[in-house]
């Protein structure tokens, strides 16, 4: 179980220091993929930058209940992105669904052990 947190726990890391520089640098890639500098482009750093945080935080304290939560969310506004962006051809899709694919798998092995 610890490995499977850890792991997720450091993709979402791995992934989003990269995502937040792009986009608060406004690179071309992250313009091609989010869209232009919007108000609602800045939410969402903010939301990956607080889900990058509690995920460096919950490295340190893991905390099986704790990473639960946080990944239950991540799985849910993941799967929902197709519906929401109405592709499945944006590549922020495609590794959002690869990421749920992984978190749903640590969220099994979690509620095994501790229900």
């Amino acid at each position: 179980m610890q490995l499977l947190i850890i792991v997720s726990l450091l993709v979402n890391i791995g992934v989003l220091v990269p995502v937040c520089i792009g986009i608060f640098a406004d690179a071309h890639w992250a313009q091609a993929s989010f869209g232009p500098v919007s108000a609602g482009r800045s939410i969402l750093l903010s939301v990956y930058m607080a889900i990058g945080a509690v995920s460096a935080v919950l490295l340190v304290f893991r905390d099986a209940k704790f990473v639960a939560a946080l990944l239950l969310v991540q799985v849910v506004y993941k799967l929902t992105t197709p519906f929401t962006v109405g592709t499945l051809g944006n590549p922020v899709v495609v590794s959002n669904l690869l990421i749920a694919a992984l978190h749903t798998v640590t969220l099994l092995v979690i509620w095994r052990s501790i229900g």
